[in-house]
């Protein structure tokens, strides 16, 4: 592990010589992708020179008590000795973190699918409320909503809603949310008091760029419409909404939030472009069997994932058996103590399969 992090210091060190090169700054697209990799790299420089600066320390500290006669100062020395050794376990496991390989679409912005499951109407509340959450947690991190298409059921539901998260490291966080999320409790719907259960299928996609996937548009069919609202109701007055076949794979996409056709066609095909990266990513992964262990529930839209338990005002995560008893924090965004649990728990699975391979 240390060979691998002196080389990665070597090259940090390279890259801050590079860019005060006068070629490299007038080079636009060398010059960018330099502090890319300088900022990819920056965060397991800065813990390993801390770890060096405790090592450092130790060794000091070990002089000195071999040097000194002074009591007092031979107990400072102990006390700074052992303050170091525990700094350079915690900053040893901190490493092996940092060392794990990086899921390249970390960075992404995320395109979010929500569909009322088994349960009808009472699906479809469950579908705006999960919905309502996301939106809340992308705003606590200062994320943009940018709404896609939006299909109501006539009383606060939603069938389905299609929305992108805009914001750094969005992917990173919401990729664990994907599967099936399923709501126990006694719905609004029902007059009998009886508890019923349904669900609601989400989705989450790295939103893939033309680089990631390269989209032949003659393989697409495009069909306009009127956009219409609860019970058919005409909000449009012209065909501005957009419906997409994508011929090969037979995946349909709706798009009439816009009232403009043009930018339900854009919105249309980047939901497309990331449909398909998806489906490009699944196949690595299943061919990817050790990496596809090590990872949480990410991507499989069947797995059952989360059961929210109105009557016990209880949240249980399946995959890694964590239940909270915040249901309104969490249903109003507070999601961080479950999503950190998550990639506490995907890190921890990566990390001995890393052992076991060595």
């Amino acid at each position: 592990m240390f060979d691998r992090l002196e080389d990665i210091l070597i090259r940090y060190r390279e890259i801050e010589q590079e860019l005060l090169d006068p070629n490299v700054v007038s080079d636009p697209e060398r010059y960018k992708n330099l502090m890319k990799e300088q900022a990819s790299l920056s965060d397991i420089v800065e813990k390993y020179l801390e770890y060096k600066e405790a090592q450092k320390t130790v060794e000091d500290s070990l002089e000195m008590l071999n040097e000194e006669s002074d009591e007092e100062i031979r107990e400072l020395a102990r006390e700074e000795l052992n303050e170091n050794k525990q700094k350079i376990e915690d900053i040893s496991e901190e490493l092996k973190i940092l060392l794990l390989p990086k899921d390249p679409n970390d960075h992404k912005n995320v395109i979010v699918e929500i569909r009322g499951g088994a349960g009808g109407d009472e699906a479809a509340l469950f579908a705006a409320e999960l919905y309502r959450m996301y939106v809340m947690y992308a705003e606590r991190n200062r994320w943009k909503i940018d709404m896609m298409n939006l299909n109501e059921n006539g009383i606060g539901g939603f069938k389905e809603v299609i929305f992108a998260i805009n914001g750094k490291g969005a992917y990173s966080k919401l990729k664990y949310e994907s599967g099936v999320h399923r709501v126990q409790r006694v719905p609004v719907t029902e007059s009998g008091g009886r508890i019923h259960t349904s669900t609601a299928t989400v989705a989450i996609m790295p939103e893939a760029d033309e680089v990631d996937i390269e989209l032949d548009l003659s393989e697409c069919k495009f069909d306009v419409f009127r956009s219409s609202g609860n019970g058919g109701q005409s909000v449009n007055t012209t065909d501005s909404a957009v419906r997409l076949t994508h011929i090969p794979t037979g995946i349909v996409i709706s798009c009439q939030d816009e009232k403009s056709q043009l930018k339900n066609k854009d919105k249309a095909i980047k939901i497309l472009r990331s449909r398909l990266y998806e489906l490009e990513l699944e196949k690595a992964q299943s061919a990817e069997a050790e990496a596809r262990k090590s990872q949480i529930g990410t991507g499989d839209r069947s797995e059952k994932i989360r059961t929210y338990n109105f009557p016990q005002g209880r949240i249980t995560d399946h995959r890694i058996k964590l239940t909270v008893h915040q249901m309104e924090n969490v249903l109003n965004g507070d999601l961080d103590e479950i999503i950190d649990s998550l990639i506490a728990a995907d890190q921890a699975a990566k990390l001995s399969n890393m052992q076991e391979e060595e």
